[in-house]
């Protein structure tokens, strides 16, 4: 990735929601905020340029206050930020049980690799459901379609089973497709008020359990990636 011009700050990279073999997965950017208090955050997730960047906070007493910014706008809560901080901050030996989002307090875990944040539906943004018939259809689509809003395509691969296939646009947020998305998949999860295996992207796997009253949790598998200095 070519960066522009360097002030110095680094920026850690995780993959959220890869496959089983560690591939694909949805890049997070992860700055500490003792490194960019000064910076504008906004700013700063735009020249990233990933679908998201978070300003985490040292956690304490098993917490952590994070805020999250698509290139676009900042986001009150959004799932891969959650799962891939939570994870990023346990591989640093600083494991937290709650991430502070604006949105209110995510409720995180990390268990046999998989990792877990729990959320309200009502936190993600409202997205604009798609339903095909065909879900081979999906892999057909041209974000050029997409040119404004917020669209999450899906369609059952196995309904029995919970499986979707899914993508994602938004160019309101300054995400023309992203690979893998959190927060849609707990408005799915809502809406349909069940668990779900949903590929996502080019083969991104994001898993859902449907609790009840409108919380979901949702869960996947987080790699290390390059970080980068901007």
């Amino acid at each position: 990735m070519t960066v522009p011009e360097s002030d110095g700050a680094q920026i850690e990279v995780v993959r959220v929601f890869t496959d089983q073999a560690g591939r694909f997965g949805n890049p997070l950017g992860i700055a500490r905020y003792s490194s960019v208090a000064d910076a504008d955050h906004q700013a700063l997730a735009a020249r990233v340029g990933f679908s998201e960047t978070v300003v985490l906070h040292d956690p304490r007493d098993g917490r952590a206050t994070m805020r999250i910014y698509t290139p676009a706008v900042e986001l009150p809560f959004a799932g891969h930020p959650s799962v891939g901080a939570a994870w990023w901050l346990n591989e640093q030996q600083h494991p937290v049980q709650v991430l502070d989002v604006p949105a209110g307090p995510v409720e995180v875990a990390v268990t046999d690799g998989m990792t877990w944040a729990r959320a309200r539906a009502e936190w993600a943004p409202v997205f604009e459901f798609h339903q095909f018939e065909d879900a081979a259809e999906i892999a057909t689509l041209d974000p050029a379609d997409f040119p404004e809003g917020k669209h999450y395509c899906w369609g059952w691969t196995n309904e029995s089973r919970g499986a979707v296939r899914a993508r994602m646009f938004a160019p309101a947020m300054g995400v023309p497709e992203d690979e893998a998305t959190g927060a849609a998949a707990i408005r799915l999860t809502a809406l349909l008020t069940r668990g779900l295996n949903i590929t996502q992207g080019q083969g991104s796997q994001i898993f859902t359990e449907w609790d009840s009253d409108g919380w979901a949790r949702v869960g996947g598998r987080v790699v290390a990636d390059h970080p980068i200095v901007i």
